[in-house]
């Protein structure tokens, strides 16, 4: 029989033998548990709503609160552009009040960009300052409207009129000579409200002012009325008080014989200094203003978990990338990692910003602290969009539903390209046409009008328009004109356009062909299949059986 010492070292050389074996066998076992964890992990963050509450009994808080933020959204928008349309309707009508009451035989058009009010001779110009001068001095007792003076405490108001004219000039056409200073000068009298029209003052203000054509560059008036938006009153909202800051011009820069006659009317919305209406309007802006409240909270809510979310998937992809790299020794590509980071999450962050920052200014507008309507429509517009486009993710999870998404990702990167060279192309024809054409043609005058025009013109707008208003004053820039316009449609019409939606349908049948065949795997999405644990399997239920498996294993 052996001596005990001898089984002693016996016993000691197995666990010598043995002990690198078990550790050996440990560090795999962790190395196998945290890869199925992993892989666990990415799976679930793939999984629509519905797949998650039966993964985890998660309750799709987020799908909850996108629902109930897109019709909250969309009722504030609502009401928030009826309002706004009342402020508009309300500018509009007193600028179209202004001009009949303040320019002299004015008459309406129906296309704002007509400028074809305007004088022609000199006596015309002193006409047309008399009758303006002479309107605003008899405004109360001419206008319909509840329109006031401007009365401004401490300083002076009133109508101004002042020229601006060059400092020095002798213009002689005739013998092909002149002499002139271009800097500006600035001559002005003032009109007080009020005054009688057949004051001496006044007589001796106007007829002092002598206007030197030759020199002559503008003619500016300038005056302020108030008024009082009664109108919201029935749609239970406070009226708002307007100051109207009229500017009327007599421009004669072009010097050509024809002075243009324009009013432009800027508005500034103020609180009403003392006001009292009788009925619940007060208690319905309350309302309002609550409503807007339960907004914000909404969107703070989205706002949070949708954080949570990124910064979520965020974790997730370094933890992906950095297993890659220790376990294959190799990167992760950029398509991989992106795929982590949800571009949906970060739409509806950047909406929820948006909505909070436009709710914000929609109720200091209704407290009647702030006017700044366009900037709180541009916010609440902007929001809205997309909070709408957000709901194309949940329609992606259905496969008839998520075509849409997916042919626009596939296309992007040839439709950019595409876009670029044609835009190279384009861009040669605007410069082109605007620099031959714009003499001879009204759609060619400026970079901006030949933009519009040439787009209309891809789209089969007003084409015979373009071709019949070219002038043919000059039978060479004619010809040019018919060469660049047929060359022009013909390109970007029928090839082109052609290609442009030809990329579209190619890449379409190619997703198309990929829902019956299946779609090409990354290795992202290859690593994740290894997973084959159903949402109703109870393995991605958050519990410690994992972490104490892994104990009992290394503590083996």
């Amino acid at each position: 029989m052996d001596s005990p010492d001898t089984i002693i070292k016996e016993s000691a050389s197995m666990e010598e033998h043995e002990s690198p074996y078990m550790s050996k066998t440990c560090s795999m076992s962790e190395e196998l548990l945290l890869e199925d964890q992993l892989r666990r992990k990415l799976k679930f963050f793939f999984m629509n709503p519905c797949e998650k509450f039966r993964a985890r009994g998660r309750k799709p808080w987020k799908l909850c609160i996108q629902i109930l933020k897109i019709a909250l959204v969309t009722i504030q928008l609502v009401l928030f552009g009826l309002s706004n349309q009342m402020v508009v309707t309300f500018k509009e009508e007193n600028t179209i009040a202004f001009k009949h009451l303040f320019l002299k035989d004015y008459k309406d058009n129906k296309d704002p960009r007509d400028d074809t009010y305007a004088v022609y001779r000199q006596e015309d110009v002193y006409n047309h300052i008399t009758f303006t001068i002479t309107r605003y001095l008899e405004l109360r007792n001419i206008s319909v409207g509840n329109h006031a003076y401007d009365r401004e405490e401490g300083g002076r108001h009133g109508m101004t009129v002042c020229q601006y004219f060059y400092k020095r000039g002798s213009i002689f056409p005739g013998n092909e000579t002149f002499d002139i200073d271009p800097n500006i000068e600035k001559e002005c009298f003032f009109v007080e409200p009020m005054t009688p029209i057949n004051d001496p003052t006044l007589d001796e203000q106007f007829w002092n002012l002598t206007l030197d054509f030759y020199r002559l560059v503008t003619v500016e008036i300038m005056f302020k009325l108030k008024a009082i938006n009664l109108q919201t009153i029935r749609h239970h909202e406070l009226p708002d008080c307007y100051d109207f800051t009229v500017t009327i011009t007599f421009d004669n820069k072009a010097h050509s014989g024809r002075i243009k006659i324009t009013l432009d009317n800027d508005i500034d919305i103020q609180e009403c200094r003392e006001w009292h209406v009788s009925g619940s309007i007060q208690k319905n802006t309350h309302y309002m203003m609550i409503f807007d409240a339960v907004i914000i909270i909404t969107c703070i809510s989205s706002l949070t978990l949708c954080i949570r979310s990124v910064v979520n998937g965020i974790h997730l992809q370094r933890e992906y990338v950095m297993y890659v790299q220790q376990r294959f020794s190799k990167a992760v590509s950029w398509s991989d990692q992106m795929e982590l980071v949800n571009g949906w999450y970060i739409l509806i962050i950047v909406s929820d910003i948006l909505s909070i920052v436009g709710s914000v200014l929609k109720m200091e507008i209704q407290a009647k602290s702030l006017s700044s309507y366009d900037v709180c429509s541009i916010l609440l517009g902007t929001s809205t969009m997309l909070v709408w486009l957000g709901v194309i993710r949940y329609l992606g999870f259905f496969e008839k539903y998520n075509i849409l998404i997916l042919t626009l990702r596939a296309a992007l990167p040839n439709v950019m390209r595409f876009c670029c060279c044609a835009a190279m192309i384009y861009l040669g024809y605007c410069f082109c046409g605007w620099i031959v054409l714009g003499p001879y043609h009204t759609k060619f005058r400026s970079l901006n009008t030949v933009s519009e025009c040439l787009f209309s013109l891809i789209n089969g707008d007003d084409m015979f328009t373009t071709f019949s208003i070219m002038q043919r004053k000059s039978y060479l820039v004619w010809l040019f004109s018919r060469v660049y316009l047929y060359s022009f449609i013909s390109l970007f019409i029928y090839m082109v356009l052609s290609l442009f939606i030809a990329l579209i349908t190619d890449t379409y049948d190619t997703i198309k062909n990929f829902q019956k065949d299946g779609f090409p795997e990354s290795e992202l999405h290859n690593f994740i299949s290894e997973c084959n644990d159903l949402p109703t399997s109870g393995r991605y239920r958050e519990d410690e059986d994992m972490t104490i498996s892994l104990m009992c294993c290394c503590e083996r």
